[in-house]
């Protein structure tokens, strides 16, 4: 456990710090967040869903059936597009259609209720309809990104015990069947040449299926959804999900992404990932709303050109994003018309000040932070589009929930000390078990009244809070403790870097010293001269200590699919060691 210190290092004072001041007059679905915080109860949102007055449980019916019902039956749900020239819509009556076909497919494979079921495929509208479809027969999708190798695809459904996996005959060869037991069938998407005894041709089985399944009727206590995260050591982890979370989900798109029906929303997450499902399918789909999904690799134009082919009004992504389109510069989003434009949000890994600001100058609209978790299921702590907020900060917590800052005994620190990000327990996405593994959920909750995130932070005087990084992050040298992320923030401030990731070196003398792995942007080169440039700029930007005494550059810095930095991955390059799992790294 960490002893946190009477004050963080270097941190902002109330008349240095930079506002992103809001119109008095601005349109948004939270438009007072301090009296919604005093008064706001869960229960209130609990009308917007039938089965408060039904009883009947599915988030299939909720995100998509009960809109056929009535003015939305044939509102586009989903645009999608790719570089292998695939251009299509589905409304949402044609997902009701499509999830109910893939819900006959996986009765003849003998999926029921509460069977885990993988999914392994490309971002493409059959990985959307699979995630449904399995809802749809009241069993728990297992999503995997397709750019995990065997050992990673072997941990997660094998820990799940999924019974049928969805994949592609390219991705197939990487499930070590073998070495999987309970995992009986695989039902691939795409043409093949012949079938084994275990596999099934989606496009057949779909042709043959029929066009209505009812949903199998759940508790809102039934599972939802296993999500898999990664730690520093050990195997992945499956966190469990349950079927209330959807009250989290609508709420928390509706007031800290300000989605209304009218909107063209963009999600750049995989289901692979949390953010993918939570924001990418149950938030804007139980509240009604259009998504965009584009296909293949990140490439700057592309994505200007996607905002302004669907007029995207509502952008949802990750800072490793927001920092490579920086880093391609100016000339290519003027290119292209972002009137359409009228909120984005961030998350990921906290998003350095110098990138908000560069998006918001191409855009006019600042990213607003939201900061939560897998284990969390929805996001706790945001920026909201009716606030002032002071820009790098986290945010303050959503209405019905409690976040704070305290020490190793539980309790809250005064103002500006650094100390444990935890949250009250009880809202309506908390995970309800980590799978199979007990002791390690019970970790979670070692603090007593209080879900640990592992993350440091300080909250200051007005009760915003500013993330510090993973307790296991922060760095001691001469004494200090420094926070990486405001180094590393301090570091891409340079007009040199692109990205930065900080850590803590062994000294003998310091007990650390901090060390910064850096990418830099284009038409820049390594040099020595370019070193002592860089540690000077945090010197003067930030303070002498917590200028980085060693600097190494590099092709790109490792992050995770969501946009953390991999700093165990970082002090593993310094050190000469394994780097152990890195199953969810980028490419």
């Amino acid at each position: 456990m960490m002893t946190p210190p009477s004050q963080p290092t270097a941190s902002p004072t109330a008349d240095a710090v930079e506002w992103e001041r809001k119109p008095a007059n601005i349109d948004a679905n939270l438009p007072d967040y301090d009296a919604a915080y005093k008064s706001f109860d869960w229960k209130d949102v609990e009308c917007f869903f039938d089965w408060s007055s039904t009883g009947k449980v599915n988030i299939v019916h909720e995100a998509i059936d009960r809109h056929t019902k009535g003015m939305k039956r044939d509102k586009i749900a989903l645009y999608y597009t790719d570089y292998a020239g695939r251009d299509e819509k589905y409304t949402f009556e044609d997902l009701k259609i499509q999830t109910s076909r893939f819900a006959g497919v996986l009765k003849r494979a003998g999926v029921k209720k509460g069977d885990r079921v993988g999914t392994f495929l490309p971002r493409t509208p059959e990985l959307y309809i699979a995630i449904l479809g399995i809802h749809r027969v009241g069993a728990i999708p297992v999503p995997l990104f397709e750019a995990f190798m065997e050992q990673a695809v072997e941990d997660r459904l094998g820990n799940s015990e999924a019974k049928v996996c969805v994949t592609s005959p390219a991705l197939k060869g990487r499930i070590p069947k073998p070495k999987l037991p309970a995992l009986k069938t695989l039902i691939l998407v795409g043409q093949i040449e012949g079938l084994a005894d275990d596999e099934m041709s989606y496009e057949l089985e779909m042709s043959e299926a029929l066009d209505w399944v009812e949903p199998e009727w759940l508790t809102l206590d039934d599972g939802l959804i296993i999500h898999y995260t990664s730690g520093s050591t050990g195997k992945s982890k499956g966190a469990l999900h349950r079927q209330y979370a959807m009250v989290g989900h609508y709420q928390t798109a509706k007031w800290a992404l300000d989605l209304r029906e009218e909107d063209i929303y963009w999600c750049t997450a995989d289901p692979g990932w949390v953010t993918g499902t939570s924001y990418g399918i149950y938030g804007p789909w139980t509240l009604g709303v259009t998504s965009v999904v584009i296909g293949g690799r990140f490439d700057p134009d592309r994505w200007f050109e996607t905002i302004q082919r669907y007029k995207v009004s509502m952008w949802y992504s990750a800072p490793t994003a927001y920092r490579m389109l920086m880093s391609a510069g100016e000339v290519i989003p003027k290119k292209y018309d972002l009137g359409s434009l009228r909120h984005i949000c961030s998350v990921g890994e906290p998003l350095n000040p110098e990138a908000l600001k560069w998006i918001k100058k191409i855009t006019g609209h600042a990213p607003h932070e939201t900061w939560w978790m897998t284990e969390t299921g929805m996001q706790l702590i945001c920026n909201y589009r009716s606030k002032d907020f002071p820009i790098g900060c986290t945010g303050k917590p959503f209405p019905g929930t409690s976040a704070t800052v305290v020490d190793d005994q539980g309790k809250e620190v005064l103002p500006g000390t650094l100390g444990h990000l935890v949250v009250k327990p009880g809202w309506p996405a908390m995970m309800k078990e980590i799978w199979n593994n007990k002791a390690k959920y019970d970790e979670y909750f070692r603090i007593p009244g209080w879900y640990l995130s592992g993350d440091t932070a300080y909250k200051d005087a007005q009760g915003y809070i500013w993330y510090q990084g993973r307790a296991d992050d922060v760095i001691k040298t001469a004494g200090e403790r420094v926070g990486p992320f405001e180094v590393e923030s301090a570091l891409v401030a340079h007009p040199a870097v692109a990205e930065a990731g900080v850590i803590g070196k062994p000294d003998a003398v310091r007990g650390a010293i901090i060390k910064a792995f850096i990418a830099l942007r284009k038409g820049y080169q390594p040099s020595d001269q370019l070193k002592k440039e860089i540690a000077d700029f945090v010197k003067t930007h930030m303070a002498a200590h917590a200028a980085p005494r060693e600097i190494t550059f590099v092709d790109k810095v490792p992050k995770t699919r969501s946009g953390k930095i991999m700093r165990r991955v970082l002090r593993a390059w310094d050190q000469g060691l394994p780097v152990g799992d890195i199953s969810t790294m980028e490419d």
